[in-house]
């Protein structure tokens, strides 16, 4: 059956999906008011073709092109003073996770008298917020996995702290999302693996985490179908127009589920990105099988609904286990985090920082900063074994 590349979608948000689509890049401005918008991009993509082709559909934009990799408050502030100095009336996040959340936070701050982390994911601080002074977004993600195209937070590093901090308020999830797959085509296989991991960890823990959410279990399980038959086809032929855009929906899909919770995999993986400036979703890779083992007592009923999904053969845990192993290999992710240079210099400062991470909170096995350190401590030296 073939099923057509374009859609319109309005769940969670506005999403115009489908090859070509930046070219309506004006006609989302226009839908959202924004006449004088601020492109926020990565510091990679500053001089990147479809980024001058973007700027060249709008007359009135100006670039910002000062985010990292993983993005620092400093980055924040040095963006809302071009938003604030050019007028601006809103902001298009342009490029993969960092940019996106970049952007979303820049638009929420424009209109803010508050410092940022008073807004920190921590109770309902979203509430110190003026609501009308957060500018409107429009989202172009470029790489399939963090799905913040979709989200209503942005992660970013307090660097006095060296902690990744979740900004959020539901007014934060951009109004129009232009999904187009002919804008990933140029990510290396590297990339595209580490990505497409990072929106399958979503759709996993998502599923796994307690509570009762089949509207979110239902999008975790279909984006992880998508995943296990499309990431393998955009890893090995990039223009794979078709891989592409499955992809780029699976990530947004990954983002739509894990409103459920998330789990141990992101609460680890933040602070070892902040500390050791690693790719998340690669980080988040390496760490899946190692929170799947550590959780197995809480989470092993659910998993045969995901064996079945995946269609793997024999007993759910192992099935998937073996699973996860071989399609990590196929995509050339490494099995330890040593080989993303993490070292174990000061382990315990991790697992008391994954302990404290919002995402801890929705792992379906509790677990304490001894616990993580030691989770942590295997997936360093790459020793499954010592998980159980």
């Amino acid at each position: 059956m073939n099923v057509p590349l374009k859609a319109n979608w309005s769940y969670p948000t506005t999403v115009w999906a489908g090859p070509g689509r930046i070219a309506e890049l004006p006609a989302a401005c226009a839908k959202l008011g924004i006449e004088r918008p601020l492109l926020v991009t990565d510091q990679g993509l500053c001089d990147a073709p479809m980024v001058r082709s973007a700027l060249a559909l709008m007359p009135g934009a100006q670039l910002f092109a000062g985010v990292r990799g993983n993005p620092v408050a400093a980055n924040i502030e040095e963006g809302l003073g071009v938003y604030r100095r050019g007028g601006h009336d809103g902001v298009i996040a342009f490029g993969g996770g960092s940019a996106l959340d970049a952007g979303k936070v820049i638009a929420f701050m424009s209109g803010q008298t508050r410092p940022l982390w008073d807004f920190e994911d921590v109770g309902d601080w979203w509430r110190r917020a003026d609501q009308h002074g957060i500018a409107p977004i429009v989202a172009v993600p470029t790489t399939a996995g963090t799905g913040s195209e979709v989200g209503r937070a942005g992660v970013v590093i307090n660097e006095a702290t060296h902690q990744k901090k979740i900004i959020f308020h539901p007014r934060m999830m951009p109004g129009v999302v232009i999904s187009d797959p002919e804008l990933t085509v140029s990510l290396p296989p590297k990339i595209t693996a580490a990505t497409g991991m990072d929106a399958f960890a979503h759709c996993f823990e998502a599923y796994c985490a307690p509570g009762f959410h089949p509207l979110a279990d239902g999008i975790a399980l279909e984006g992880m179908r998508l995943i296990q038959t499309y990431l393998p086809r955009a890893y090995d032929d990039g223009t794979d127009i078709e891989a592409r855009s499955r992809m780029l929906a699976a990530a947004s899909m990954g983002a739509t589920a894990f409103q459920k919770g998330l789990g141990g995999v992101h609460a680890i993986s933040h602070p070892v990105g902040a500390h050791f400036n690693t790719h998340h979703g690669l980080t988040n890779a390496v760490l899946l099988p190692y929170i799947l083992v550590h959780n197995r007592a809480a989470i092993e009923a659910r998993l045969a609904v995901i064996a079945r999904t995946l269609d793997l053969r024999g007993e759910p845990f192992g099935a998937l286990f073996e699973w996860m192993l071989a399609f990590r290999s196929r995509l050339g992710v490494p099995h330890s985090l040593a080989e993303l240079g993490v070292t174990l210099r000061d382990p315990q400062t991790i697992g008391q920082e994954a302990e404290r991470d919002p995402c801890a909170a929705g792992n379906p096995l509790p677990t304490d900063a001894a616990g993580y350190t030691r989770i942590f401590c295997c997936a360093v030296a790459g020793d499954l074994r010592l998980t159980r």
